[in-house]
Formats: structure tokens, C-alpha cells, sequence
């Protein structure tokens, strides 16, 4: 309670559950001590270095409004505990553990203030929202995409064919959907030929700029080079991965994709593993921090109609996450930490699941 946050402090909120019989106050303190530098026992070598610096400090717990068992733990983690321009380091500690700790019985990660001094690690989006409306020439309005569906079965020709009639009709987008790769009735090459020759054809066809967004994820990053490489000769302006391929694929993929003047596309799949359930796992709020960090240009952010579950406050709060130059403390929105975003470029937030 009388540590001073630092402001090159990382900090996180989690919602914790304490099991029966554990008081909150040394349940937040073993989050944050597994967090950072204790473990299951006392040992000796501690006294080899500063370990009071090095330790994560709970230095905050509050009581959830309409809740009897759980808690807010309010933890401050030193910027020297974390590599520099790294997710994958980032998550291993902050999330890495501590989830499967006994003295909690559940732990949700709610939503995280990351210092300008660690954002200036990170290259941000590839190309951003500004560069990518003047790349497309659309402004003043959202952008119009769609999936192709149905988006397993149909042969590459077929495929072509819908990305033709849709785009010739007024989308400004079409997309592979998220399991997309390249099956035995579709080999990704063939479904990028005619997907490219339907983009083609339907600028000629209307004098607008369209695109289709290619899905690269493949099983390795040998492959997903290759895949993206042989969009960008084919002349696409946008790629897309999965969230599935990593933390450390989705910000090499990001490095690349400015280095090759692409737009990279991240489709949110297996988000709701952990983001669903209300007292376990992690808000996607904190997804939309990392995406942004990591160098994604689009992010699925849900939308309040559709066929996926969302809170209008929510859904909000996920927007202006990715959108906003400067974030202030908004809790309806669930936004617990102001936030400067230290110049990184705008993540532009899809509106998915249906509208």
C-alpha cells in the first residue's frame, strides 16, 4: 500500500477469486510474486541479487462492486523484469504461471498500463489506419468488407468467382475466413491465383481499389514466408494471419509486413478460450493492447449485433483501445489505466461476427 508506481511501472489488473479461507490481500501478493520473482519456497540464492527491486509489488486490492469473492489486485511489475520489443517475454510473465496458482481459484487478467518507455520498443502497426484509407483511397466512411462463404468446400475457381461478385458489388474487402489454409479441395496457391484475378477484375470493372485478404497461416514460418511472399508478387496490398500462430509469429509477421508495405490482417481465432468466461482468463481488452504493440493493422474487435456475444460498453472500450492516440480511465468501458500510446500507429478495429 505504500509503494509509489513508478511511471516506467508495466501494470496489470486482475480480478482474483482467492480460494475459501485465503485472504485476498496474500492471494494478490502471490499472483504477483509468481509473476515476477518468487517461487513455492524460500531459497537462499534470493540474497544474490536485488530482489526487493525485482519483485512484482500488489500495491492495490479492491472488492468487485456486486461480488463477495472477488477482488481487484492492482500489480506493479519493474520495466527492468521484461525484454525489450518482446510479447512472447511479456505474456511469459505476466500470464505465464500464475493462472494455475492453488491459493486462487480463479484469476482474470482485466486490463494492463503499459509505459511509453516499453511501448518505444515496439514498431506498432505495419502500416496504420491513415496510410492504409490513403493506400485504398476511402475516406470518410468505414470500409465494407465480407467472408467468403461457405468458406470450406468450394474449389479455387468457385472461390475466384464469389470474390469477383462481391467486390463488383461494392465491397471494398473480401476475406478468406480464419480456417482457410490450404485443404485438399483448395490448395492455397490456386485459391490466391483466382482470388487475385477476381480482385484484378473487379478494379477494372469498377475504377476503385479492392483487395482480398490472403490467409498465410500455415504450420510453419518457412511456409508463411512463402505464402505471403507469393501474395505480395501477385500484387495483393493485405495479408492475414490467425492468433493462433503465436505471439512471436504475429510480431515477426508485423515486421514484415512493413518492410514489404503490406496491410496484416489478424483474424481473433481461439481468442474466447480464455476471454469468454467472466472470472477466468484474460479480457480481450488486453489482446487489443498487445496486437497493437506487436504490429497487426486490423484486429477482429466485435460488434454489438452479429452472431458473437458483445457489450455495447465493452465493445466501445476495445475500439477506442486500438483507435485512440490517448486513452483516459473510462470504467463503464472497463479501461482501468490511462494509456499513452507513444506515437504507435492505429490499429483499425473490424467489425466481426456479422452486422
Amino acid at each position: 500500500p505504500d509503494y509509489v508506481v513508478k511511471d516506467t511501472d508495466i501494470l496489470a489488473l486482475f480480478r482474483v477469486t482467492p480460494q475459501p479461507g485465503v485472504d485476498p490481500i496474500e492471494a494478490s501478493a502471490a499472483v504477483a510474486g509468481e509473476s515476477s520473482t518468487a517461487t513455492w519456497t524460500v531459497v537462499w540464492t534470493d540474497l544474490l541479487t536485488a530482489c526487493d527491486l525485482y519483485r512484482a509489488k500488489a500495491y492495490k486490492v479492491d472488492s468487485v462492486p456486486n461480488s463477495s469473492d472477488q477482488y481487484f489486485a492492482y500489480i506493479a511489475y519493474d520495466i527492468d523484469l521484461f525484454e525489450e520489443g518482446s510479447i512472447a517475454n511479456l505474456t511469459a510473465s505476466i500470464i505465464g504461471n500464475v493462472f494455475g496458482f492453488k491459493a486462487v481459484k480463479a484469476l482474470r487478467l482485466e486490463d494492463m498500463r503499459i509505459p511509453v518507455a516499453y511501448l518505444k520498443t515496439f514498431q506498432g502497426p505495419a502500416t496504420g489506419v491513415v496510410v492504409e484509407r490513403e493506400r485504398m483511397d476511402k475516406f470518410g466512411r468505414p470500409f465494407l468488407g465480407a467472408t467468403v462463404k461457405p468458406k470450406l468446400g468450394l474449389s479455387g475457381k468457385n472461390y475466384g468467382r464469389v470474390v469477383y461478385e462481391g467486390l463488383k458489388g461494392g465491397l471494398d474487402f473480401l476475406k478468406d475466413d480464419e480456417n482457410i489454409n490450404s485443404q485438399p479441395f483448395m490448395r492455397w496457391k490456386e485459391r490466391f491465383l483466382y482470388s487475385m484475378e477476381a480482385v484484378n477484375r473487379s478494379i477494372a470493372a469498377t475504377g476503385e481499389v479492392k483487395g482480398h485478404y490472403m490467409n498465410v497461416t500455415a504450420a510453419t514460418m518457412e511456409e508463411i514466408y512463402e505464402r505471403a511472399e507469393f501474395a505480395k508478387q501477385l500484387g495483393s496490398v493485405i495479408i492475414m494471419i490467425d492468433l493462433v500462430i503465436g505471439y512471436t509469429a504475429i510480431q515477426t509477421m508485423g515486421i514484415w509486413a512493413r518492410k514489404n508495405d503490406m496491410i496484416l490482417h489478424l483474424h481473433r481465432a481461439g481468442n474466447s478460450t480464455y476471454s469468454r468466461q467472466k472470472s477466468h482468463g484474460m479480457n480481450f481488452r488486453v489482446i487489443c493492447k498487445w496486437m497493437r504493440m506487436a504490429g497487426v493493422d486490423h484486429i477482429h474487435a466485435g460488434t454489438v449485433v452479429g452472431k458473437l456475444e458483445g457489450d455495447p460498453l465493452m465493445i466501445k472500450g476495445f475500439y477506442d483501445t486500438l483507435l485512440l492516440t490517448h486513452l483516459d480511465m473510462n470504467l463503464p468501458q472497463g479501461i482501468f489505466f490511462e494509456q499513452d500510446w507513444a506515437s504507435l500507429r492505429k490499429v483499425t478495429p473490424v467489425a466481426s461476427g456479422g452486422i
